[in-house]
């Protein structure tokens, strides 16, 4: 399921690339994107599935494995390399794809530090990690990306906080740093991200919650922050101006007080997953109400009452 999403993505966003074409854009040789793809190749030190057997100069880079160009630019507009079972680094070289609008490096097992030179990649709409074995900081680079829509760093060994800058990228829609050792409060700015759909924080050590995150974002269908340290109550209004959420999971941390009383005005809510937390009080009768729901998990809290 998570595979075919991130293919389904970034063929979107092929064709909407390829639809719009390049405005005065000069045309460079594509030897510049076989030099940085070759470099690539170089760095990997295990291919289990020979699978870049064929990045060879004998074919043309848009027909090697994991390749796309655009139709009108013929330079390399996609990179996936995701699920391929590679171990390396990645070269500073990927910085001079400068037609790349999506980078996916899913399900490998690269390491090291990320190079700074990707923060030249300015056309990039979707950046995928996820479950490599990256570590230390999130770089505050990661901010640059003026059209990055979808950011995904989950499963990796990341510590410490979000960087500020990411909360520049006003276009951004899909927010996953899930499964990390990210800590620290989420940061209040995130509420400057009024295009997010989806914001998926599980599995980290964050403590605190800010109600940005709650007033000020009716565009978001998925708010998942289980398995961290968040404590305190909930707004009783929390759904007021979430009117689109589909998708809430706070399971697994440190909540307390009643439920909110007015969970009925999340009336796209599908899925609501509360358990394991310190809630106490009786389920309000009003989250009947939301005819949509297919999933209720309130288990292991301290509620009472019929």
């Amino acid at each position: 399921m998570e595979r075919s999403r991130f293919l389904l993505s970034i063929t979107l966003l092929l064709v909407h690339y390829s639809s719009i074409g390049i405005v005065g854009a000069t045309q460079t040789d594509i030897t510049t994107d076989q030099f940085a793809l070759l470099a690539l190749k170089s760095h990997i030190t295990s291919d289990p599935h020979s699978i870049l057997v064929n990045w060879s100069t004998t074919t043309s880079v848009c027909n090697w494995v994991g390749v796309t160009c655009g139709s009108r630019h013929l330079r390399v507009a996609s990179l996936n390399l995701s699920y391929m079972g590679f171990t390396g680094t990645i070269p500073p070289h990927l910085g001079n794809l400068s037609f790349l609008v999506a980078l996916s490096f899913n399900n490998n097992s690269f390491d090291g530090a990320l190079p700074y030179q990707l923060s030249n990649l300015r056309r990039l709409k979707l950046i995928s990690f996820g479950y490599n074995n990256f570590m230390g900081s999130i770089p505050s680079w990661f901010g640059s990306f003026p059209k990055l829509q979808s950011f995904n760093l989950y499963g990796s060994q990341f510590s410490g906080s979000i960087p500020m800058t990411i909360f520049n990228l006003s276009t951004l829609q899909v927010l996953n740093l899930r499964a990390n050792q990210l800590s620290g409060g989420i940061p209040r700015e995130i509420g400057n991200l009024t295009m997010l759909k989806e914001i998926n924080l599980n599995s980290n050590n964050f403590n605190e919650i800010p109600k940005e995150i709650v007033f000020n974002m009716s565009s978001l269908t998925m708010l998942t922050l289980y398995g961290n340290s968040l404590s305190g109550g909930l707004p009783d209004n929390i759904c007021q101006h979430l009117p689109s959420l589909q998708n809430l999971d706070l399971g697994l941390n440190q909540f307390d007080g009643p439920l909110p009383s007015k969970l009925w005005q999340c009336k796209e809510l599908l899925i609501l997953h509360l358990e394991e937390n310190n809630f106490s009080g009786s389920i309000p009768k009003n989250i009947g109400n939301l005819t949509m729901m297919k999933e209720i998990y309130l288990d292991n809290n301290n509620l009472t009452g019929n």
